[in-house]
């Protein structure tokens, strides 16, 4: 497992952008898919974006594609997450998790029950 740290969440008014890191504790962070999932108040968890242990190619939910993009800097131990044109209803705490993922369908990244490592979650909020 590895240890992750999340930040980069706050209060954004609609249209806005942030950027949400995911800094991880151990050098062999190049092994470990990365993914955000949130969470909205009085809703389940979802996924949002994944991306592979080496980097490059990425993997939206369809409510965030063309918005956001996913990267990871192996050398730094970082990932992270670009929001932009933030609408009301991204709202949620926003979670980074890893997990080595042999696969590279993208089925096999959309899933919490890949990840074995979770960060404490950061607070985003845009305002309409």
């Amino acid at each position: 497992q590895v240890q992750l740290v999340e930040s980069g969440g706050g209060l954004v008014q609609a249209g806005g952008s942030l950027r949400l890191s995911c800094a991880a504790s151990r050098r062999t962070f190049s092994s470990y898919a990365v993914a955000w999932f949130r969470q909205a108040p009085g809703k389940e968890r979802e996924f949002v974006a994944a991306v592979r242990g080496s980097g490059g190619i990425g993997y939206y939910a369809d409510s965030v594609k063309g918005r956001f993009a996913i990267s990871k800097d192996n050398a730094e131990n970082t990932a992270y997450l670009q929001m932009n044109n933030l609408k009301p209803e991204d709202t949620a705490v926003y979670y980074c998790a890893a997990g080595i993922i042999m696969y590279t369908s993208s089925y096999y990244y959309m899933g919490e029950s890949r990840y074995d490592s979770w960060g404490q979650g950061t607070q985003v909020t845009v305002s309409s």
